[in-house]
């Protein structure tokens, strides 16, 4: 398996700058050809690395809404916090939705109007959430940043991290990344088992 490395990092910063940027021209910053770029790039996509290119819109330049802050404390008899975080991206006044440690959800919203409990009684089901606070927004950037970042791939069968002397596997069609050879070794026996007996 081929280390990730600097300049892994810093394709990926050039690409959350603009995802559209020519392969060519990310080689000429990087010092690689736009071939060996777009291998870089495979590679991490495969990885799961890179999970998608977006489109980062101004929604104020788009439509009317209410910038808003919202903190919810999630109800612990409610749904589970996925169901919640889900129901909340779906919605599309929603455009952020972050887990804090404590298990509350802070949502960054373009609400229709200033009746924010109606919206979130229409939203969610009233068993979800506890309570809630809403700050109002004069504005909202956002500055990704890789610096200080490491690659820190989780071992697909004991979750430490996988090094230079980690290896790779595709199984399924699924690409898994593993410490050392006998996790593989371990993940893809157990990973057979249980398709046998899935059959």
């Amino acid at each position: 398996m081929r280390d990730l490395d600097e300049t892994d990092l810093q394709i990926l910063q050039l690409l959350m700058s603009n995802a559209r940027r020519p392969y060519s021209d990310l080689a000429d910053v990087v010092g690689l050809s736009a071939p060996a770029v777009s291998d870089r790039v495979a590679r991490l996509q495969e990885m799961g690395i890179i999970r998608r290119f977006t489109l980062d819109i101004d929604r104020s330049q788009l439509r009317k809404g209410i910038p808003v802050l919202i903190t919810l404390d999630i109800a612990s008899a409610g749904p589970d916090i996925s169901s919640i975080k889900e129901k909340l991206i779906d919605e599309g006044a929603v455009e952020h939705v972050f887990t804090t440690a404590e298990a509350n959800l802070v949502v960054y919203a373009r609400v229709p109007d200033n009746d924010i409990a109606s919206w979130l009684t229409d939203t969610l089901d009233e068993e979800s959430i506890d309570d809630f606070g809403v700050m109002l927004l004069a504005a909202a950037d956002w500055s990704p940043d890789l610096g200080g970042t490491e690659f820190a791939l989780a071992c697909a069968q004991c979750g430490n991290t996988v090094d230079s002397e980690g290896t790779a596997t595709r199984i399924d069609g699924e690409l898994y990344q593993f410490c050392c050879p006998s996790c593989e070794s371990r993940f893809t026996e157990k990973y057979e088992q249980l398709k046998q007996g899935a059959d």
